[in-house]
């Protein structure tokens, strides 16, 4: 019998990409997985360790994969800290570093050695967290920005991104196995192939350079549904803005501003501020009327006065965005900013968690209200708890992060199908209609 390997994959989109592939990795090499600690012969964690609560969630899981299974490896971002990790659990058997697919493979097989098949070894491997209709697709790792509450380059690395050709491969065998809808990630999407001097590679016979216009167009060619996170709002982004207005891109942007005073983002190492973002949002949307913008905000860092605050307030007034996150600042160690004067006591940052996120509650409101009456598109991602409706989502919506729509159909329709839906009503978040024949 095979050995089961049980898998706990934690943090954000671009963890659970690396989950993917040691699984594929994994199932490669004969293994099996299990479904909970107990059939299992033995644990991976891949952890988070971007965030102090980040941090303090990886410790708790590993903590109860010990518990309840007893062989347990770790690797992840918190793995680059294997002295964090031991002083918490000393019994782990192994500890690697984010993307490090090799040495958990050889972690594991020091443990539960695999069992040879030669008629399943020629099987390709696939593994994938997501459902069948859309996949993650990562085209760099770590990141050149050195943000003073961040420690990616630390975990991550330096950017380094794909060939176009390795990326865009990829995306074609996904696309083959049923994904509808292709999620683009890195730590800072806008930057790929800066560091391949955006060197062209061969694909389809023709040569396509590392940049991200470039390679969107080709993926926009390949699925229904292309999306974009971790944007940084360089220049060269309006140059995606065409390939929205004719459909090849999801009018959708994740743009990571932390915040809008200016004095704020110098002390986070950050550019822009209230006035250069309304600027660069103004201008998209004078090109994309429908384009749906997501952010995620600090507040409470270092030296953060009520006067910032307000700035930010009457910014995301102003800026109405689609889609808001709201986190207070938390150190996290070996970042630059733990050594920032000014600590804003906990009780503030809560408070301007709170009035913030209130404001980005009613924006989303009026913005979902004003879409009753409207026909969208919208994906089926899975059945809800009655016959003929389904919870999807438009395109203004990534997944496990936005917003959902509860559709009405006649029966016909199924999960990954991307069907037009009049709204009929509108909450904070959500949305509800009705499909549409034909």
């Amino acid at each position: 019998m095979s050995a089961k390997i049980g898998f706990v994959s934690l943090g954000c989109p671009k963890a659970l990409v690396d989950s993917e592939k040691i699984m594929a990795r994994l199932k490669a090499a004969g293994y099996e997985f299990a479904a909970g600690y107990q059939e299992a012969d033995l644990v991976v964690v891949n952890t988070c360790g971007f965030i102090e609560p980040a941090i303090e969630e990886s410790l708790e899981a590993i903590g109860e994969a010990l518990r309840e299974n007893g062989r347990v490896i770790v690797t992840g971002c918190l793995g680059a800290r294997p002295e964090v990790i031991r002083a918490n659990h000393p019994g782990v058997l192994d500890v690697s570093g984010p993307a490090e697919v090799e040495r958990v493979l050889e972690a594991v097989a020091r443990v539960a050695p695999p069992e040879r098949d030669p008629f399943t070894d020629l099987i390709p491997p696939q593994v994938r967290l997501t459902p069948r209709h859309y996949a993650y697709l990562k085209v760099a790792e770590g990141c050149d920005h050195k943000c003073s509450f961040c420690i990616i380059p630390q975990l991550r690395g330096r950017l380094h991104s794909r060939d176009a050709a390795e990326v865009l491969a990829e995306a074609e065998r996904l696309v083959a196995g049923g994904a509808r809808e292709l999620l683009v990630i890195a730590q800072d999407t806008s930057a790929y192939g800066v560091d391949l001097g955006h060197r062209p590679s061969e694909w389809r016979g023709r040569q396509v350079p590392a940049r991200l216009t470039e390679l969107v167009r080709e993926l926009g060619g390949l699925a229904p549904w292309v999306r974009l996170h971790y944007v940084y709002p360089y220049p060269h982004v309006s140059e995606l803005l065409p390939l929205m207005a004719s459909g090849r891109l999801l009018p959708y942007l994740d743009v990571p501003l932390q915040h809008a005073s200016p004095r704020v983002l110098r002390a986070m190492r950050r550019p822009g501020g209230a006035e250069s973002h309304l600027q660069t949002i103004r201008a998209w949307r004078a090109e994309v009327p429908d384009l749906a913008i997501r952010s995620s905000f600090i507040v409470g860092f270092p030296s953060e006065t009520e006067e910032d605050f307000e700035l930010l307030l009457d910014f995301l007034k102003e800026a109405r965005l689609d889609h808001v996150g709201v986190f207070t600042y938390s150190p996290v160690a070996g970042a630059a900013a733990n050594e920032l004067p000014g600590a804003v006591p906990e009780e503030v940052k809560a408070e301007r968690q709170s009035r913030l996120m209130e404001l980005a509650q009613r924006l989303s409101l009026e913005r979902n209200r004003a879409l009753v009456g409207r026909v969208l598109e919208v994906i089926l991602d899975e059945p809800a708890d009655e016959p003929g409706v389904f919870i999807g989502r438009s395109r203004a919506d990534s997944p496990g992060i936005d917003g959902t729509v509860r559709v009405r159909s006649d029966g016909t329709a199924r999960v990954g199908e991307i069907v037009r839906v009049r709204v009929t009503a509108a909450d904070v978040y959500d949305l509800e209609g009705e499909a549409l024949l034909g």
